[in-house]
């Protein structure tokens, strides 16, 4: 579908030049920021297509997410934008906050797991090397083909059915207002992501997608307004919680 390295390397080499950014940072925060997208329209797809959901939405939005950055990169950006978005999914590095277990997110490191699984499930001969680098324990990897197959027979339908372009609504891009390194680099992202999704995906309404400063790291879909925002203040949050950093 579309080469997320190649992104990277195409922001390294504009004028703007993301120099506050290094290649890394780059990197990892594109892939994050494609993960989060992903889980929002996973949330806009569970809506928009009255998708009935039998456990936890955010599990469901979680593995939308997965499912997406297997089917629609090539071998090379899929492991890289699901190495990097595993990490996204880890909040408190350090280990020091209480895990809050009336969220409705999962813990941290299930999801992180999850994730991880059903990624290398996709194609595990492939993925071993991804499984051993993110120390997927080998009692869990027994079971990580049957939980992509899972995965995949539950939200097939729906794919196939977003596929059939016959529906006709698109996604709509609205840029953020500001301009500081950190919504240019969000709004390359993403209006690329869109411009992608558009060629594959049709909706049964038109979804609107913001990039804008919201005065906190958030990511969200709006079933009122029918629109996913995603805020600039996540580039910052990535690059802090970034391993390594």
């Amino acid at each position: 579908m579309k080469h997320l390295l190649a992104l990277v390397a195409i922001l390294l080499s504009t004028s703007v030049g993301y120099a506050e950014m290094s290649e890394d940072e780059q990197a990892y925060v594109a892939a994050n920021l494609t993960g989060i997208f992903y889980h929002e329209l996973g949330h806009a797809v569970i809506h928009l297509n009255e998708v009935p959901i039998f456990a936890q939405e955010e599990d469901a939005a979680d593995v939308f997410s997965v499912l997406l950055i297997d089917m629609l990169n090539d071998e090379e950006t899929a492991q890289s934008i699901a190495y990097d978005a595993a990490f996204g999914y880890i909040e408190d590095p350090e280990g020091h906050e209480d895990i809050p277990y009336w969220d409705v997110h999962g813990p941290d490191e299930q999801r992180f797991y999850n994730h991880v699984c059903i990624f290398v499930g996709a194609v595990p001969d492939k993925r071993a090397g991804f499984a051993e680098d993110l120390e997927l324990p080998e009692e869990r990897l027994e079971s990580c083909a049957a939980e992509f197959d899972q995965a995949l027979e539950s939200w097939n339908p729906i794919i196939d059915e977003l596929a059939d372009k016959r529906s006709g609504k698109v996604i709509e891009f609205i840029p953020a207002a500001t301009k500081d390194i950190h919504s240019l680099f969000a709004m390359s992202v993403i209006a690329q992501e869109i411009d992608a999704l558009n060629t594959e995906f049709a909706l049964p309404e038109t979804l609107t997608v913001r990039v804008e400063a919201c005065d906190e790291a958030n990511a969200f879909y709006d079933p009122e307004d029918i629109s996913i925002t995603i805020c600039t203040e996540f580039v910052e949050h990535l690059i802090e919680r970034m391993p390594g950093v």
